[in-house]
């Protein structure tokens, strides 16, 4: 067998692509007429082109609806020569075309799979939300983006922190560059996000027990530094009391463009529909880009966030209350028995350094460092219990201080080359992170009982303190856990149209935590994934099937009778398949897939409270997302997610459905950009989501009911400004979230946006 490298008396070229105005022009294409040489130009404008044989050749900028340039090059052996396209005809289709086609049908990137490999080469199944989506629908949080992901559901968690329903599992938002952090208590904000990826199934292999559930993986990809100044400053007014600013600036710190800074800040005030309720956030996001030469590039970023806020409330019902559905629950849907200064002070702190290196024609390293601490200084959550009708009790948990601290290395190597008629693409890469905790909390328990009829006064932060008696607040001691990771995945090129992906990793816990509810442990896992594509049309249609894994660490469980029950990682494996489709010039991006992720390992109790590790699950379900681009001017988001989450062998339980995991749940939008004509630069806006109804709890007693949320906008919009009004809930649906909280009303957003 001969083994081929990338030769160095190959050349290559490099260069830029931009608009008249300075713009990059990204997703053109570049291509050598008469070879298969050929590129896509990038976020940055940039394009290479490598292992390129030396002589005379005719360079090609071009895409769809636009003139076409050429250059006459020719090249020597070992040369690299810099070539820059400035596409000054017909500026104003190109900007159309590039904004509203490809940025929001687009699905490529190389965080996904960790290599540059494209949609139509994975195995797997991902959505990408991004930037264009966030601006047309004006959406100023995260959860509100994550109702554009197919099968996905937004998760608000009682401790103030985010997640997302996937495929039967919540899926908390762990990911932020592709490097462990978290969003448990302090959350997010959007203003910073280039682009949220919601990558489907048991994602160990490559993320890790501390990145994915066995729903899957969210990742949020911060916007980076440009080569050219621009920006924007958007002021948003609306219900509740909204108010909120947000600035992004870009800006090249030299004349050669190898030093950049970006900056994202967000300032938001908001009330809530309910009486009692408020959100009020601030944000400094700087980021600073060095090209040190053609080779090396450092990336230095940071976000500074901070919360003061009120709750999602935990509510609960009593069995014996005769309550059977979340629809009647007796309390008015905008009252509250409880009071706004039992509130939560969060703020988050997050570092980010990666450096890119060029090894070779064929190999490149990629080194990321991050440093992540969320601090809570302090948190009232609320949990009432519905005991009957008319009546309910009260009790209020106070956590604080509490810091979780995540310091993370990761080390990639990428590279490709061929062993005879094979193409390879390979990555190698490891990773260690260190965690580190410490809390506090307490307990009222049942604070007060509560009659809906009687004229009662709202528990306030006085009560709730003076019922915290130092006997009922403890200190949970320190988290001390480090993880190590390594990890292999190689695309094979079979064919012209036959790829296979073979991937595994091996992962070793070690927690040495201590305090009163510690249990140190080490634990180790193997995580394979294997994935075969065929395109029956290349580069339009590809059909793929995948065996995933993905794994949970658990430490040790002390039993009832005082003994130990060693844990074994849970594991999770998913068997999928399905097709993907990129046609009509890439104008239509649609995949469909059906899945079957099975558990036979959980763990369960039996009604004595024993733990054993025996317990089995399934779930399984179809998907299906539409994205396109039909017509200049128009996007189209169509989604459709079924799932059938099943708990096999526990006892009690056998054959109920798994909580909060509904089995129908849509998404749809609809949007048109007149670009000519009377209501040149106006806009409309449609769509909506739907969710099946639930079940609160294993017990499947307690029903979240189904609902169908429908939004709507219009806007103007021009190279120099945007105005936009957003109308959300229009019909005024009541509807309750995965931990039984109510969720907004109708609302309406007013949005002013200056670009520059």
């Amino acid at each position: 067998m001969s083994v081929t490298v990338y030769s160095q008396n190959t050349a290559s070229i490099t260069g830029t692509v931009k608009t008249s105005d300075g713009k990059a022009a990204e997703f053109v294409n570049i291509s050598l007429r008469g070879t298969t040489k050929g590129a896509t130009v990038n976020q940055e404008g940039r394009y290479t082109l490598k292992n390129i044989a030396p002589g005379q050749y005719e360079l090609i900028a071009s895409y769809t609806g636009l003139i076409t340039q050429q250059r006459q090059i020719t090249l020597s052996s070992g040369e690299s020569q810099t070539i820059d396209f400035v596409l000054a005809e017909n500026e104003q289709r190109l900007q159309e075309v590039v904004v509203t086609f490809n940025k929001v049908t687009n699905k490529n990137t190389d965080q996904v799979a960790r290599m540059p490999i494209t949609n139509l080469q994975n195995p797997q199944v991902y959505n990408v939300v991004g930037t264009e989506i966030i601006r047309q629908q004006t959406i100023i949080s995260l959860p509100n983006a994550f109702t554009n992901a197919p099968g996905v559901t937004p998760v608000l968690y009682p401790s103030g922190g985010i997640g997302a329903l996937s495929r039967g599992f919540a899926t908390d938002v762990n990911a932020r560059n592709g490097l462990q952090s978290t969003t448990g208590r302090a959350s997010a904000d959007i203003a910073n996000i280039e682009r949220i990826e919601f990558i489907k199934g048991p994602s160990g292999t490559l993320f890790g027990a501390g990145i994915s559930s066995f729903g899957g993986v969210v990742n949020l990809v911060t916007k980076k530094p440009l080569e050219n100044f621009q920006g924007n400053v958007d002021l948003s007014m609306g219900s509740f009391a909204l108010g909120r600013v947000t600035a992004d600036i870009n800006t090249s710190l030299t004349e050669s463009k190898n030093l950049l800074l970006r900056v994202n800040t967000a300032l938001q005030k908001q009330d809530s529909y309910n009486e009692r309720g408020f959100y009020n956030s601030a944000l400094f996001a700087p980021s600073l880009f060095y090209r040190v030469d053609d080779r090396f590039s450092i990336l230095f970023d940071a976000e500074i966030y901070s919360a003061n806020s009120v709750r999602p409330t935990y509510v609960r019902i009593s069995p014996g209350s005769g309550i059977r559905s979340y629809a009647d629950i007796p309390l008015d849907y905008k009252k509250s028995l409880l009071d706004n200064d039992l509130d939560a002070k969060t703020n988050s702190s997050k570092f980010f350094v990666e450096g890119n290196y060029r090894l070779s024609d064929a190999w490149t390293s990629r080194t990321s460092v991050s440093y992540i601490n969320e601090l809570t200084e302090h948190s009232y959550q609320d949990y009432p219990i519905w005991i009957s009708r008319d009546s309910v009790t009260i009790a209020v948990s106070k956590y604080g201080p509490v810091s979780n601290t995540y310091t993370n290395i990761q080390q990639n190597f990428n590279g490709k080359f061929t062993t005879g008629s094979l193409k390879h693409t390979l990555l190698i890469g490891g990773n260690i992170t260190q965690y580190a905790g410490r809390g506090m909390s307490g307990s009222t328990g049942v604070i007060r009982k509560l009659n809906i009829h009687d004229n009662n006064p709202k528990v306030d932060r006085l009560v709730v303190d003076s019922a915290l008696t130092p006997g009922k607040v403890f200190n949970w001691g320190v988290s001390n856990t480090t993880t190590y990771g390594i990890y292999a995945s190689e695309v094979l090129n079979i064919s012209d149209r036959l790829y296979a992906m073979l991937s595994l990793r091996c992962e070793y816990i070690n927690d040495k935590s201590t305090g009163i509810w510690a249990a140190p442990y080490t634990q180790s896992s193997l995580s394979p994934k294997l994935g075969l594509v065929y395109q029956p049309i290349k580069d339009q249609i590809s059909v793929f099937a995948n065996y995933m894994n993905g794994y949970q660490n658990s430490p040790p469980i002390t039993q009832p009778d005082g003994s130990r029950l060693t844990v074994k990682p849970i594991y999770a494996v998913q068997y999928e398949g399905g097709v993907k489709f990129e046609i009509l010039d890439k104008k239509l991006n649609s995949t469909v897939s059906y899945y079957y992720i099975d558990i036979d390992n959980a763990i369960r109790y039996n009604q004595s409270s024993f733990a054993f590790q025996d317990g089995k699950q399934v779930s399984k379900g179809l998907e299906w997302d539409l994205t396109a681009s039909p017509v200049e001017g128009m996007t189209v988001l169509l989604g459709y997610g079924y799932n059938e989450n099943r708990i096999i062998n526990t006892e009690g339980l056998e054959g109920n459905s798994a909580s909060n995991s509904p089995q129908h749940i849509g998404n749809y939008w609809v949007n048109y950009h007149f670009r000519s004509g009377v209501f040149r630069n106006f806009g409309i806006g449609a769509g909506g989501n739907y969710v099946g109804k639930a079940y609160f709890d294993d017990t499947n007693m307690f029903l979240l009911p189904a609902y169908h949320i429908v939004n709507a906008s219009v806007f103007f919009e021009n190279s120099r400004f945007r105005l936009a009004v957003k109308l959300n809930n229009i019909a005024d649906q009541k509807s309750w979230g995965f931990w039984g909280a109510p969720t907004p009303t109708r609302n309406f957003v007013s949005s002013f946006s200056i670009k520059f």
